[in-house]
């Protein structure tokens, strides 16, 4: 592995330079990065070095960009049929917040800073790049964002496509306790009467039921089930509450099962 100053002449007659980081990865292949700056080109050569060293490195040339690796994820979601409200809630992610921020970035120039930045700007609601205006993300939203990009990373690493889980490392190295009571405190407990019925709105919610979603707005009040397990029940299930019990054997079809 060696740095060297790289000199030459245009067609115009103009004087250039750059400085060349020249190492061998992991695997005995060459690889040749030019930058502007010697500083940059040394910085890239000690980082290169110890990656290598670990079996970590992956060469800017090999490694798709956060954009490609975001739809192979999506891709291995549907694959392994999740459910359609959490594909929908990754494709969000992908789209909406990770995509306009990251989504040119290659894999392999992805750095702890970097993604630190990428969550501060969420969370300040910075303007994407191209964009005149931004939005501020909640603390829950952020956090969940974050989450499906460390996912979107590791499923890129098992394909050999990113050495290191850069997102990944950095949320182990903080303290997710404290982390969550943090959010819990700003996202407050939910209030009766304010973010849920009480049970006389309930009843008089339930005297007012009438016609083909009666069953199902019963049974979604009375039972608490989710809407996914909600939209799976078969109309003799919902017939047969009156023994006390409602057991979901099956999903409808087209809709996919849980994992």
């Amino acid at each position: 592995m060696s740095v060297r100053k790289r000199s030459w002449t245009t067609a115009k007659g103009e004087k250039k330079e750059a400085w060349v980081a020249d190492y061998v990865d992991q695997t005995g292949k060459r690889h040749l990065k030019t930058f502007d700056r010697k500083k940059d080109a040394d910085a890239f050569h000690s980082k290169a070095n110890v990656e290598v060293r670990e079996g970590t490195h992956t060469p800017d040339s090999v490694s798709k960009t956060v954009s490609e690796a975001a739809d192979l994820w999506l891709e291995t979601c549907d694959a392994n049929h999740l459910e359609a409200a959490t594909i929908d809630a990754y494709e969000q992610h992908v789209r909406l917040h990770i995509k306009p921020f990251l989504g040119r970035m290659k894999l392999s120039q992805l750095t702890a800073p970097m993604i630190r930045e990428f969550e501060d700007k969420l969370r300040r609601g910075d303007p994407a790049p191209g964009k005149d205006e931004g939005k501020k993300r909640s603390p829950a939203m952020v956090r969940r964002v974050l989450i499906s990009l460390s996912t979107m990373v590791g499923d890129a690493q098992e394909r050999g496509l990113v050495a290191r889980n850069v997102v990944k490392d950095l949320r182990a190295r903080r303290k997710p306790g404290k982390q969550k009571k943090h959010e819990d405190r700003h996202a407050g407990k939910l209030k009766v009467g304010v973010d849920i019925p009480t049970p006389g709105e309930i009843r008089a919610f339930v005297g007012a039921l009438q016609g083909l979603y009666r069953p199902i707005l019963l049974t979604a009040a009375f039972t608490g089930l989710r809407a996914s397990v909600l939209e799976s029940l078969l109309r003799q299930a919902i017939f047969q509450a009156r023994s006390g019990f409602i057991i979901v054997e099956r999903k409808l079809p087209g809709i996919p099962s849980n994992p």
